[in-house]
């Protein structure tokens, strides 16, 4: 059978089309400029008429964020639509009032990832060294908000973070869904046939076991502080690969040799936001409180029943010992809904005189991408 001859390029065509796109740029940008004008105007309203005036507002940004991906038409996905608008948002806000975030690092981890995602490339990142360093850092004002992680799909509960709000009176103001992929890096000069070892987190080695055991199983594997410092350390080693995110691929200069090595596919790391002030509804919210227990049987389930009485759905729980007692405990509860909202309210304020203690963590808006 002959081939189907190639029709040559319409010049003109594509010349037409062009000259759209050069018009359609032109459109955008002005918009984006009256966007980042009118951005600035509620920034000097805000100082001229408050006090301690909050630029940031998690749950405004949510609600916009779920408009632009409701009413999105493609053809690009309203994902997508939605990441261009969070860059949007974070430039404007940059203009507003410049946003401090600390994260747990090193650069190149997946909390900095988390924090990218959350509060978009113009804000300003801290790398700090552990999750009690974020919480000091933003407890002193130094940095308005902090990132840390809470939870994976695989792996479970972080308690370094959950014990941290045991001894701090920061809030939960939002939360991060970040799928986990893990990428096998090089630098330019490494020799990929005379490996002598891989570094990565902990987490991520047992992560990509398989994948190792498969492809690279006589290299030796080192566990190292995060896949950020894996990254780091390669980029003078020829005889080393290392294990890391995107965020890793771009900070250090280095290649992809494979993608997506890890073993689960749908691995999840939620990553919580932190900071002072409180959080209004958002429309799809929620509240997570910390409930110190009296030592009685049954106590969990006294505990328990008012979410049931009054229709609050629990999303999680998670138990930590409460120091310096002895076999005593505290429980983080999460639930759906927002302390604003009546059931929520009066859920929780029938748990009160069944417990030793009770903190709302915070009411925040359910991660939006």
């Amino acid at each position: 059978m002959s081939e189907m001859p190639t029709l040559p390029i319409n010049t003109d065509e594509i010349k037409s089309y062009r000259n759209q796109i050069d018009s359609i740029d032109e459109q955008i940008q002005t918009l984006i400029n009256e966007r980042a004008k009118v951005a600035q105007k509620v920034a000097i309203a805000k100082k001229n008429h408050e006090d301690h005036p909050i630029f940031y507002r998690p749950e405004r940004e949510a609600q916009v964020l779920k408009a632009v991906m409701a009413r999105n038409e493609g053809p690009l996905s309203g994902e997508k639509m939605a990441r261009l608008f969070r860059e949007i948002m974070s430039v404007c806000l940059e203009l507003e009032a410049p946003q401090k975030v600390a994260y747990l690092g090193p650069v190149g981890t997946f909390t900095h990832a988390a924090a990218l995602k959350h509060f978009g490339k113009a804000a300003t990142t801290v790398s700090l060294a552990t999750i009690t360093d974020v919480f000091r850092e933003v407890e002193s004002g130094s940095a308005m908000y902090g990132v840390v992680p809470v939870e994976n799909s695989s792996e479970g509960v972080v308690n370094h973070t959950l014990d941290a709000f045991l001894g701090s009176s920061l809030k939960i103001i939002g939360e991060v869904e970040l799928p986990i992929h893990h990428n096998f890096l090089v630098a330019e000069h490494t020799k990929v046939k005379n490996l002598s070892c891989i570094y990565a987190h902990q987490q991520a080695l047992a992560q990509c076991r398989h994948w190792l055991d498969v492809n690279f199983p006589s290299v030796e594997r080192i566990a190292v502080s995060s896949n950020g410092e894996a990254a780091r350390r390669i980029q003078n080693e020829w005889h080393s690969a290392a294990i890391a995110g995107d965020v890793a691929v771009a900070e250090y200069g280095l290649h992809k040799l494979h993608e997506n090595i890890e073993d689960n596919p749908n691995n999840t790391t939620r990553f919580l936001i932190i900071g002072r002030e409180d959080v209004g509804a958002s429309g799809a919210d929620k509240t997570s409180i910390m409930v110190s227990s009296p030592d009685k049987a049954g106590a969990l389930i006294e505990i328990l029943e008012p979410l049931r009485r009054h229709g609050v759905s629990m999303t999680s729980i998670e138990t930590r010992p409460e120091r310096p007692n002895k076999w005593a405990y505290v429980f983080f509860i999460d639930m759906n809904g927002h302390i604003s909202d009546d059931h929520v309210a009066a859920a929780i304020e029938d748990i009160r005189p069944l417990v030793k203690d009770l903190r709302v963590l915070g009411s925040y808006p359910k991660a939006v991408l």
